[in-house]
């Protein structure tokens, strides 16, 4: 059974999800927090990517956007695909990083077993997009974006968490990331 699953309407916002291979755990050093949230900046304003909601936990994003382009799929794509490069190279020249050898093994490890990857594979292939079709739909899904944090035990309130848009919806003058609230 095909895991590949398609965005339906291509002007529409989306909740998704993408986690690393294995759900490894990279996310734990602010340089690859901070690739991330500078490729969402990027994309944000200069492919036309409106962000509604994000959080990004140490194996895994979660997003709630739309592509003014009407090109979701090729938004996502294009994402992971330059991310999936930067952090790579990041983990490969990061001295401190101790748990080097055992990701980047496991990342060829995956990119072994996927005919899609030339040598190591960063992201699951896998998004599973939602079609936001209705506010309470929009609701429930921003709230179980910002509450991630808070169900994991990382936080006890969703605006603790510095890389989610729960800052951005509470007010706070410390985001790091701006989005698209209307």
């Amino acid at each position: 059974m095909s895991r590949k699953y398609k965005f339906g309407e291509q002007s529409g916002a989306y909740f998704i999800s993408f986690a690393t291979v294995n759900w490894i755990d990279v996310f734990t050093r602010i340089e690859y927090f901070d690739l991330i949230t500078e490729s969402l900046d990027y994309c944000r304003k200069n492919k036309g990517m409106e962000i509604y909601g994000y959080c990004i936990m140490p194996s895994h994003i979660h997003l709630i956007f739309r592509s003014s382009h009407a090109d979701p799929s090729g938004l996502i794509r294009d994402f992971k695909g330059f991310t999936s490069r930067k952090i790579m190279k990041a983990i490969v020249e990061n001295e401190q990083e101790s748990r080097k050898e055992w990701m980047l093994w496991m990342f060829e490890r995956a990119g072994k077993k996927n005919s899609n990857v030339k040598q190591r594979q960063f992201w699951q292939q896998n998004n599973k997009p939602i079609e936001i079709w209705s506010l309470k739909v929009f609701e429930q899904k921003l709230n179980y974006v910002h509450y991630n944090p808070v169900q994991t035990g990382f936080v006890t309130d969703p605006i603790d968490w510095k890389y989610s848009s729960a800052r951005n919806y509470g007010n706070n003058d410390q985001t790091i990331l701006e989005i698209d609230i209307n």
